[in-house]
């Protein structure tokens, strides 16, 4: 009962396998470059960290407030 792999299927495995590979290519640019976007909005969303953050101006003539 043993197959022999006849050429005909080894033309149909080169053809598979080559549009496996080129469909697995244009997939991964995609989700690539749709990763990059995302990650590049979120970026412009944030402050900038190089800018202080600012507090209220307290008078130097009283104390601050403490709580227990």
């Amino acid at each position: 009962m043993g197959t022999s792999l006849t050429p005909e299927f080894w033309e149909r495995f080169a053809v598979l396998l080559v549009l496996a590979l080129g469909v697995t290519c244009v997939l991964a640019a995609f989700f690539d470059d749709l990763v990059v976007r995302l990650q590049s909005r979120r970026a412009h969303r944030r402050p900038p960290a190089h800018q202080p953050v600012r507090h209220r101006a307290v008078r130097e003539d009283r104390r601050t407030a403490v709580h227990s």
